[in-house]
């Protein structure tokens, strides 16, 4: 596990730069700024591609991590690994459907999924980012 112990540090980074990623985005596509917006859609869903190959293998390797927090910590960490958990498992079809919308410039269909699409991704981002932290930082034995 040892030669391992960087991956969670590795994937709350890509989680945390695919959630600013997802945010200068949206205020490309607001300030009218197409391919700027594309690039930075596209680089956003690298990081989570990464970060889900990361994690994967991480995990295949390693096994769960237990959750050590005590108190008060458990039914918060849980609220948000379950929340976390579900939709990251929906937000997988809805990225992929909004891209090819997209990229295809099915502007008005894209547009509807996308403000769907952004707030769930963003929240599955910040949320990993947050179980990392308390899994290996705040509530450490």
């Amino acid at each position: 596990m040892d030669t391992l112990s960087y991956l969670p540090a590795v994937n709350a980074a890509l989680n945390g730069t695919s959630a600013l990623l997802l945010v200068v985005g949206q205020r490309l596509i607001k300030r009218g700024r197409i391919e700027a917006h594309k690039r930075t859609m596209i680089a956003a869903i690298v990081c989570s591609a990464l970060f889900l190959i990361s994690y994967l293998y991480y995990h295949a390797q390693v096994g769960s991590v237990r959750f050590q927090g005590q108190g008060w910590s458990r039914p918060v960490y849980f609220t948000i690994l379950l929340t976390h958990t579900v939709l990251a498992a929906v937000i997988v079809p809805m990225v992929l459907v909004t891209l090819y919308r997209g990229l295809k410039r099915m502007d008005v269909r894209h547009k509807a999924i996308a403000r769907l699409t952004f707030p769930l991704w963003v929240y599955v981002s910040i949320t990993g980012v947050a179980i990392y932290a308390m899994l290996y930082h705040f509530f450490r034995a």
